[in-house]
């Protein structure tokens, strides 16, 4: 048996309390069954078979086992009412990972698929999660390099950053993208944790990271990480490089009403001494 797992990222975050329970095979994350495939008959036992399976993540990631394009579509229609900042669908970050069902082999990657011996919730649970994290990765790390090519060049060369308002403005916009970005990775998808069914279930460990490894998920939170970072070091430099050029423009300023207020002074005086 094969099939395929495919992560869409839909939004920035799904109301994961306002779905529906009638269809749910588990939580944490959250199992949906789809209506009409091998799959789906697998893991509900003598139930109707149905079109695979959604896992549902709050962080607004969606993975679809052994779901047909129609099923897939119809699932993402409906789950839209609950999608917080939904995403354009031409913009979509996806990923998608090969699943072959071999009883008598052993549990690897194989070029791009992942051999399992047998289809279990937990295991689809766990496979889940590290395509969920690899599409919040992936989209994240295309915004995070929209905003690391527009900051690199003052990174380089600070001092001839812009003046003004509105350069302080496009700092603080870099600086409110970065910071709203590592919050989303770190507190939204924790990318960098596991996942809490791997208390109940360690014998499956072994299989999560090996799909982690596979996905390059830590080298990637690292490598994104270092970039945030750079974004907002760079960001409150130059920032700080602003407000101290307004705070020099400010002392000048005041030496200079200084200097005036002396100099009316020195020609009252003068004029005054002249009438007597």
């Amino acid at each position: 048996m094969a099939f395929q797992a495919r992560a869409v990222l839909v939004g920035t975050g799904i109301d994961v309390a306002a779905l529906g329970s009638t269809d749910r095979m588990a939580s944490a994350p959250l199992v949906m069954e789809l209506i009409g495939s091998p799959l789906g008959a697998a893991l509900a036992g003598n139930r109707p078979a149905g079109n695979g399976l959604a896992v549902v993540f709050r962080y607004g990631a969606v993975v679809f086992f052994d779901a047909s394009p129609a099923a897939i579509t119809e699932y993402l229609r409906q789950l839209s009412p609950h999608v917080r900042q939904p995403f354009p669908l031409g913009e979509l970050e996806s990923e998608v990972l090969d699943i072959r069902i071999e009883s008598g082999g052993k549990e690897s990657i194989e070029g791009t698929a992942l051999v399992l011996t047998d289809v279990t919730t937990e295991k689809a649970q766990l496979i889940a999660d590290v395509l969920a994290k690899s599409v919040s990765l992936a989209h994240h790390e295309r915004a995070i390099e929209r905003q690391f090519v527009r900051i690199e060049p003052f990174a380089a060369s600070l001092d001839h950053w812009g003046r003004g308002s509105r350069a302080a403005r496009e700092l603080l916009q870099h600086l409110g993208t970065a910071l709203l970005a590592e919050h989303r990775v770190v507190a939204g998808a924790r990318i960098d944790d596991s996942p809490e069914l791997l208390w109940d279930h360690p014998e499956l460990e072994r299989l999560w990271a090996r799909v982690r490894d596979e996905f390059e998920i830590r080298e990637r939170y690292t490598a994104l990480h270092a970039k945030l970072s750079l974004i907002a070091r760079t960001a409150e430099t130059a920032l700080e490089l602003l407000q101290n050029r307004r705070s020099l423009r400010v002392e000048w300023a005041i030496v200079g009403l200084i200097v005036f207020e002396i100099v009316l002074t020195l020609v009252q005086w003068f004029l005054g001494t002249r009438g007597h």
